[in-house]
Order: C-alpha cells, then structure tokens, then sequence
C-alpha cells in the first residue's frame, strides 16, 4: 500500500513558550476504512448521523471491500500547532518515526509533553521516545480525556464519512484534503480540541 508519508511539515517556529516551555501535546492513531463509510478510531465502522427533512428516509452510500489507512496526530491545544502522518499500518516503528518527525519541528528550546493512551504501540520496548519529548499516559478507558478525539469525530462527521472512495490512494487523498482544511488552521484546532482540564490546572 505504500510508504508512510507525512500530512504536511509544519514550522514551529511560532509555538508559544508557556510555563516552563513545555507545552502539551496530544496523540492519538486513527484508522480509515473503506467499508461503508470511512473510519477514525479504533471502534467498528459506523455510519454518522446527519440531518434531513422530518418524514423523509435518509440515503447513505453503501460500499464493500476494505483498505485501511492510519492517520496519526498531535494537537497544542493551548495554540493550535498540530502535525500528522499518514501510514497503511501503525507499530512502534512507526511511532518512532512519527515522534521523530514531531521532535524535529520543535524549537531548539522547547521541550514537548506528550499525552497519549496506553496503545500497546504507545508502550512498547523498542519505542523510542526523543530527548526533547516527554510522555504521560492517560488512564486506562479514557478517551475523553484526550482532545485528539475530538479531532477525529470532527473529521468524520464533516469530511469522511458517507461517501465512497476507489481505494488506498482515494482513502489518502481524502485524508490529506481533510487535514489541509482542518488542521492548519490553528483556531480552528484550538476550538476543537479545547482542553478544559488542563486549562483549571494552568498548564496552558
């Protein structure tokens, strides 16, 4: 299916320096499916709900066969910077070359907290974790805690889902245009994936 490739090589150079110049990062892998409808997360493929005309029966589009393509992000919630990358599968390899890439977008003086979930890839041995980022786990069952999550079902809902696509390439390109409208625009991001617990403990 290809090679990793990254969603786009953002600059950093603009990151805000809060307290202590770490600021907080959000990670979480979702995957897209050609099933139906396309898919971020981990769950089963789902349709989203939308609006229509009260007596009328909605349509959908209906679409057989599997592709998968993850989509692996990081949000600042506190100013908006987020990077991403593409890839046919994830594991700690993978991982590593993705917060390798993130490692390499930061500023010389800006040391980066990563919060992410316990994925076993998150976990894993031969993770290999950059000088200049520090990981804290979330508990156990707790997606809530983690604004990525908002992310993907705000891409679901408003790009991906209820449509067909023709296959892995399709299932990028529909990624990238998604990420391109979404993620480089910083207020956005900041509404999205607003953090309120992390705001009542001053951190951002």
């Amino acid at each position: 299916m290809g090679n990793s490739v990254t969603v786009a090589q953002l600059t950093l150079d603009q990151l805000v320096k809060v307290r202590i110049l770490v600021p907080q990062w959000f990670d979480a892998p979702s995957r897209c499916s050609g099933l139906l409808t396309i898919v971020m997360g981990e769950n089963n493929v789902r349709a989203i709900l939308f609006w229509v005309r009260r007596g009328c029966r909605p349509r959908a589009v209906k679409q057989t066969g599997y592709e998968w393509l993850y989509v692996l992000a990081t949000v600042c919630p506190a100013n908006g910077e987020s990077a991403g990358l593409l890839s046919p599968y994830v594991d700690n390899q993978i991982m590593s070359i993705f917060l390798k890439q993130l490692s390499r977008q930061l500023p010389e003086d800006v040391h980066a907290v990563l919060i992410w979930d316990q994925a076993g890839f998150h976990k894993a041995k031969a993770l290999s974790v950059p000088e200049n980022i520090s990981i804290i786990e979330l508990p156990a069952y707790s997606p809530e805690l983690n604004p990525v999550e908002n992310l993907w079902q705000y891409l679901r809902s408003h790009y991906w889902s209820n449509r067909s696509y023709d296959g892995y390439d399709d299932l990028r390109r529909a990624a990238c245009e998604a990420w391109q409208a979404v993620c480089l625009d910083s207020e956005l991001i900041r509404s999205i994936c607003r953090c309120s617990y992390v705001e009542r403990k001053n951190l951002l």
